[in-house]
């Protein structure tokens, strides 16, 4: 297996932050600012400002700017800081990367166009462009469950090319697609899980650790179940990762990031408010989300 022979943008356990909104439907600043010191307190590896988990998809263009040049300010160099500036619309995701790294976004994260969907042709160049543009590192997202889309491997093998293009956040669970991006783009395509679920299974396969739903209730815990790994702890980190299993299933219960927000709330970490067309949890799940926080010593 050749070396890496780009620079890694983080190693270990990279959380999807969620976005906190006011009882106004604003976005609240004080409590995104509180976030992220206490995720960098807790020894979180890296941070992915407005993802899926972020709620991105429903900020304004302003609001969506101003939560990346906040974060990379409160964060000051502490932890890689990764913007989520990908887009169905190749020219918005080219200005809103543009944006992200001058006000010092350490790397990006594309989702692939979703909605309008696209052919690989068309897949290529959309990232291709975006690469051409920007002068930060990119992490690709392949999440067909969202978008339609999958990216396949002769996909993978033409991005990979790219200098800037240095890794994929892989959310298809597919862990045999990750396997051949494993087996073939080792030396140039660093693989984060994109499941809370599957971070051994894709640490096992070369992954380099986790962008994270979980993290944002469990840091530590989360940065654990890569850093033991990745120590060579192999019987610990799976015994963290099947512990946490059970809340691991809860915060999918329904659409993230409707239960993570949920929890967040219930922990008086943020406001629990979300964006239509997301709302609160029916009260059967919320329970079943309860008791699995109890269960991880999260609630009393």
């Amino acid at each position: 297996m050749a070396a890496f022979t780009k620079d890694i943008i983080f190693t270990g356990a990279s959380t999807a932050l969620v976005t906190p909104f006011t009882p106004e439907n604003g976005v609240d600043y004080d409590a995104f600012g509180r976030l992220i010191d206490w995720q960098i307190e807790q020894g979180i590896d890296s941070l992915v400002i407005c993802g899926t988990t972020g709620e991105g998809s429903t900020l304004t263009d302003e609001e969506h700017k101003e939560c990346i040049r906040f974060a990379a300010e409160r964060i000051a160099g502490r932890v890689p800081m990764i913007a989520g500036t990908g887009s169905n619309d190749t020219d918005y995701a080219n200005t809103l990367s543009v944006y992200a790294c001058e006000v010092g976004a350490d790397a990006l994260l594309l989702v692939s166009p979703y909605y309008n969907k696209t052919t690989p042709k068309g897949l290529i160049r959309s990232f291709l462009d975006t690469a051409e543009k920007v002068n930060k590192p990119i992490i690709l997202y392949n999440v067909p469950s969202r978008t339609g889309v999958n990216i396949t491997m002769p996909v993978y093998r033409e991005l990979a090319k790219h200098e800037r293009i240095v890794a994929v956040k892989e959310a298809s669970g597919n862990l045999s697609q990750v396997a051949e991006i494993a087996a073939e783009l080792s030396d140039s395509l660093a693989i984060y899980s994109g499941n809370d679920d599957q971070i051994v299974p894709i640490l096992s396969l070369g992954g380099k650790g986790v962008i994270s739903v979980l993290s944002n209730i469990m840091p530590k815990e989360t940065h654990d179940i890569c850093a033991k790994y990745m120590a060579g702890d192999v019987v610990a980190s799976r015994d963290l990762q099947l512990k946490l299993l059970h809340l691991i299933n809860s915060l999918f219960i329904e659409v993230n990031p409707i239960p993570v927000k949920t929890a967040c709330g219930l922990m008086g970490l943020c406001s629990d408010a979300m964006r239509l067309p997301l709302c609160e949890m029916e009260d059967k799940n919320k329970e079943v989300l309860i008791g699995a926080m109890r269960d991880a010593g999260l609630l009393k």
